[in-house]
């Protein structure tokens, strides 16, 4: 859905109306000059509702009146990833920068302003959901996650990792499993500040390793045992985590690392780059290192890999 087809002064009123029947009953508010400017993308995973909201500078607000009239028994989960953002509540105010989880009761009144363009993942968990599968506690107040520590930084990158493959398709067709391991990550990530297990289960915390492992595969450094420190486990439990998968984290590690490789070589645009540049770009120390490892898994040298080119 999108407002860019609608005439500027029917805008606000068609978002308003879209997001009572899609999401929750709002008002919204612009000062921009181009009028409001959104686009939104909803999806079903399971008992879930998952939506990526973007659009220019806005506020919306769920005032009491609003709360009344047209009330929503959910717990929000929202995740800023582009833009900032200025949570109003009836205690206070909450400031968001990218990367930021905020999660919330639709039963209690805010405003959330955002002065600059901005983009969201936004999952609707339904109250007897999240009391049931995250937390039984009652979100008095608006919860601010991800800061907390290395590790719940690391939780909160795989939850965003987790919902923008679902926005793009890349995650599949299996709702159900997506909704547990989505609903592990927000329990896992809220548990600390509201009481109860923090235990995640195994397909919760093997997302969270190969996030990490994904955005730091071009770090030399990277091992096993630096995924294991950031993401908060032993080696052993993370050796424990990747047992599904049949592979070590390890060797996760280095064929994600060769089939990144194997892409740009793939690429003519990159036949710029010398074998020893893409090796050292994706964390290979030696270029004969990183030929005898992608021989062993593609059948053929990174040399023969590359296009013809006449």
């Amino acid at each position: 859905m999108s407002t860019q087809s609608v005439d500027p002064a029917d805008r606000i009123d068609f978002w308003e109306e879209h997001n009572r029947q899609a999401l929750v009953g709002l008002t919204c508010s612009t000062y921009s000059r181009h009028g409001l400017v959104a686009t939104e993308t909803n999806l079903e995973l399971g008992d879930l509702r998952l939506a990526e909201i973007a659009g220019n500078e806005h506020v919306i607000e769920r005032s009491p009146r609003t709360c009344r009239a047209l009330p929503k028994d959910s717990i929000f989960v929202t995740l800023l990833t582009a833009g900032s953002g200025v949570f109003f509540h009836e205690d206070g105010c909450v400031s968001l920068q990218p990367g930021d989880v905020i999660l919330y009761d639709t039963r209690r009144p805010y405003l959330f302003g955002f002065p600059s363009p901005m983009r969201q993942l936004l999952v609707d968990i339904p109250r007897e959901v999240f009391a049931a599968q995250c937390v039984t506690d009652e979100v008095s107040v608006p919860i601010l996650l991800g800061r907390g520590s290395a590790a719940e930084g690391a939780q909160a990158s795989a939850l965003e990792a987790v919902l923008a493959e679902c926005v793009t398709g890349q995650r599949g067709a299996n709702p159900v499993s997506t909704q547990a391991t989505v609903l592990d990550l927000v329990r896992t990530l809220a548990a600390a500040q509201l009481g109860g297990s923090t235990s995640p289960a195994l397909v919760s915390q093997l997302a969270v390793a190969r996030d990490y492992m994904t955005r730091h595969l071009d770090d030399p450094g990277l091992s096993a045992g630096r995924v294991a420190e950031a993401i908060g486990v032993s080696a052993r439990h993370l050796s424990r985590i990747f047992q599904p998968t049949g592979v070590s984290p390890s060797r996760y590690i280095l064929e994600q690392r060769l089939d990144r490789a194997r892409q740009v070589l793939a690429d003519p645009g990159s036949r710029r780059l010398t074998i020893a540049e893409v090796a050292h770009r994706w964390g290979f120390a030696s270029q004969a290192h990183f030929t005898r490892v992608f021989r062993d898994r593609f059948g053929c040298t990174p040399g023969e890999t590359r296009p013809f080119v006449l």
